[in-house]
């Protein structure tokens, strides 16, 4: 199945960082705009949240892929040539370890019950690195992305169904720990007076 994943090679690699990306922005819009109300959007900011961690796994793999190819030189990946200096030096790595410490404490909040303390305060700096890390990253990657998608390289219906194996283990993962989002928002509510249950 391995084999089959990745025939295509580099283009292949390409087109499924291209599709997780694509889920990737639909999803993250919705969890940037439980920002806006997020008292009362708690637990769908919850959900999203661990709803994205196989998505995001994924990515960080399929990007990963192509780095380590790459650097062991497989000559494919070295025709096509690395991502500019500034993204694979400085840019990358802050989106790395930014993603890791934005998750990371927003599950360490979700599983102490947490919506006050050093670890919310962690949650938020980690956020705007991340933003703006990101942000860089999909404007560089933006024009590749349609290009990509729109390519006809052998094994894409695999791509496809292991994209949509991820989402489906983000919606489980996301509703196993619904309660505790839920017992979070109610906690949140209590707090600012909107529902003392």
């Amino acid at each position: 199945m391995s084999r089959r994943l990745f025939r295509g090679g580099s283009e292949a690699n390409e087109q499924l960082t291209a599709l997780v990306a694509t889920l990737l922005v639909v999803l993250l819009a919705i969890e940037g705009a439980t920002l806006l109300r997020i008292t009362s959007l708690l637990t769908v900011h919850a959900f999203v949240g661990m709803l994205l961690i196989p998505v995001v796994a994924l990515k960080l793999a399929s990007t990963g892929w192509r780095m380590l190819r790459y650097y062991l030189r497989a000559e494919e990946y070295v025709r096509r040539g690395p991502p500019h200096v500034v993204l694979r030096m400085l840019v990358a790595p802050v989106v790395v370890a930014s993603t890791v410490v934005v998750f990371a404490t927003g599950v360490a909040l979700l599983a102490l019950d947490r919506t006050q303390g050093p670890i919310v305060g962690l949650h938020k700096a980690s956020f705007v690195v991340w933003v703006v890390a990101v942000g860089l990253h999909v404007l560089t990657r933006a024009p590749t992305l349609l290009r990509a998608l729109g390519r006809r390289v052998p094994g894409l219906a695999l791509r496809a169904s292991l994209v949509g194996s991820v989402l489906a283990a983000g919606l489980v993962l996301a509703t196993l720990t619904l309660p505790a989002a839920d017992h979070l928002q109610d906690t949140t509510s209590a707090h600012v007076g909107i529902d003392a249950r």
